[in-house]
């Protein structure tokens, strides 16, 4: 399905732009020389390494401490990010603190820029369809989170659906109000959406352009001052981002941008007292968040993500497909990637794990369908699978192998797509079950197969489980697809034929669910509930009745 979109994507968006390309020039400067860029997406190497600044108090700036980043390719040392360390701090402190709780916008407060917003997302989206433009963001993003052209294009282009779904009047319309009757004549109550203030966004490495996109935009549409980090190992591809949106007109004290390590963000945050953080990453560093910050967050933690092939057959090949795409495609480098296959018996007859194997392996390092995985080494992979083979009844379907012929540098994974069958008997068992269900960010999965009888198992095998993203229910049953949605929790799921775990566009919620600090991404709904707080203002103007005398007290 994501192939596709992409494909439609790419012809659509050639078609229509190719004159406005040629014809579209923004503040004097002409796009096709692209002024706003401060690198060459395709020159960036050991050889001529990028460098990669902070933004703070609307002014770039470097740092006397320098982070270089490896080639995830080769091991050159390609980028220099100026970390900023304990004592470079306080600007970012002073610019959060200088940003009231009512926010820099609010309904009763400078509501022209919402249409600001608007203008901005009018220009930005449109940047962003240019050929030229979306080439440079796409290979820039190959350069520092590997993946397919295909794949790094798709982020590109749901990054320019969101922003052109908030043109013109859809900001403003973010913040639309209610009204509800009071009990006296000169009394109505009212509903508002109203900012946090200063707030901050720390983002992780597998989408470097969509996720602190989608999420940074729904910070400033609501009224919030957003200190903006960014994964290091790629945080240029946002330091370029917000570089085209000041063209476009964003006020360059908005955002600030931090490059840093965890442990100074975290004294950051301590130090500031953002009103809400909006975390995307590990569960670890999450729950920490959840503890320093006394519970002002949004999270959306890690996904260990499951699929269920329902009793009813259908398409081989296409479901074969998007198994493949959900659990390899970005080298498995996904939140939403599937993890766990519960196959019904009657797929267990076909040749769908065939079809798998022989997918899976026509995956090379050359056209990054298969590549460096950024947090988790070779040894740590392999060592994984060779526990899950001590499992009474487990077996190795494919891969299990480190790449070969490769120079990616070992701090990195490099290993080829895998599946591990284990029975859903041995799943279920305590000694097993964490070890079974343990999250791993690269390109493996678990299968296993389960018969009419086991659905319950299953059932429970998803009750237990902790994270609860995406999943996907593969049928055309309405009883089954009932059952098992009914009893389940994952905040995206995809049912029916084509469900499928990744790939997820601009137009629907992106989220966890079974819990309260669960952040969306990508609507209105999401922005909403992520950058906004419900305030009430209850309107009582009188008059007072008349002959009305002071009552006795109560």
């Amino acid at each position: 399905m994501l192939k596709v979109l992409v494909s439609r994507a790419a012809r659509v968006s050639t078609s229509r732009n190719h004159n406005a390309f040629a014809a579209f020039c923004f503040s004097s400067r002409c796009v096709h020389s692209l002024q706003f860029a401060t690198v060459e997406a395709e020159e960036v190497s050991g050889s001529k390494p990028a460098e990669v600044l902070n933004l703070v108090q609307g002014k770039w700036v470097g740092s006397s401490n320098w982070n270089t980043i490896l080639d995830p390719l080769n091991g050159d040392s390609f980028i220099n990010v100026a970390e900023v360390d304990e004592t470079g701090i306080q600007p970012f402190v002073e610019s959060l603190s200088s940003c009231p709780k009512h926010g820099v916008h609010n309904p009763f407060k400078a509501p022209e820029r919402y249409l600001m917003y608007g203008d901005i997302s009018t220009k930005a989206a449109h940047m962003l369809s240019l050929p030229k433009v979306s080439d440079f963001f796409t290979r820039l993003i190959q350069r520092v989170s590997p993946k397919s052209y295909q794949q790094a294009f798709a982020e590109v282009y749901v990054t320019q659906k969101f922003l052109e779904n908030f043109c013109g009047d859809q900001v403003r319309f973010l913040a639309r109000s209610f009204a509800v009757p009071g009990n006296h004549l000169g009394q109505q109550s009212h509903g508002f959406r109203w900012p946090y203030g200063p707030v901050a966004i720390i983002t992780p490495f597998n989408f470097p352009l969509e996720i602190p996109v989608l999420q940074l935009m729904g910070a400033l549409y609501m009224g919030n001052k957003p200190v903006l980090k960014v994964d290091s190992k790629v945080s240029i591809v946002m330091e370029q981002m917000l570089r085209l949106l000041h063209t476009c007109g964003l006020p360059v004290e908005d955002v600030d941008f931090i490059n840093s390590d965890g442990k100074i963000m975290n004294k950051l945050l301590l130090e500031a007292n953002p009103r809400m953080t909006l975390f995307t990453g590990s569960s670890r560093v999450a729950e920490k968040l959840a503890v320093d910050l006394k519970g002002r967050v949004k999270l959306e933690d890690a996904g260990f993500d499951w699929k269920i092939l329902g009793p009813d057959v259908h398409q081989e090949d296409y479901t074969a497909w998007v198994c493949d795409q959900d659990a390899y495609a970005c080298s498995g480098q996904k939140c939403s990637a599937q993890s766990l296959l519960f196959m019904h018996e009657n797929w267990s007859k076909t040749s769908l794990l065939s079809k798998m194997k022989d997918l899976a392996e026509r995956r090379k390092l050359t056209d990054l369908t298969i590549g460096p995985v950024l947090t988790v080494t070779t040894d740590s992979m392999l060592e994984h699978v060779n526990k899950l083979l001590e499992i009474p009844g487990s077996k190795l379907l494919f891969g299990g192998r480190p790449l070969e012929d490769h120079s990616i540098p070992s701090i990195y994974g490099a290993i080829k797509p895998t599946a591990v069958y284990v029975p859903l008997e041995e799943i279920m068992k305590d000694k097993n079950f964490e070890l079974v269900t343990k999250e791993i960010f690269g390109p493996f999965q678990i299968i296993t197969d389960y018969k009419n009888s086991e659905l319950s198992v299953v059932l429970d095998a998803l009750e237990r489980m902790h994270n609860h993203l995406t999943a996907a229910v593969v049928s055309n049953d309405p009883l089954f697809l009932q059952e098992v949605i009914g009893k389940s929790v994952n905040g995206t799921t995809y049912a029916g034929l084509r469900a499928r775990t990744t790939g997820a566009p601009q137009n629907h919620w992106f989220g966890p669910a079974g819990d309260p600090r669960g952040a969306g991404i990508g609507t209105p709904e999401a922005i909403k509930l992520v950058w906004s707080c419900h305030r009430e203002v209850i309107y009582d103007y009188g008059p007072v009745p008349k002959n009305w005398e002071i009552p006795p007290s109560t």
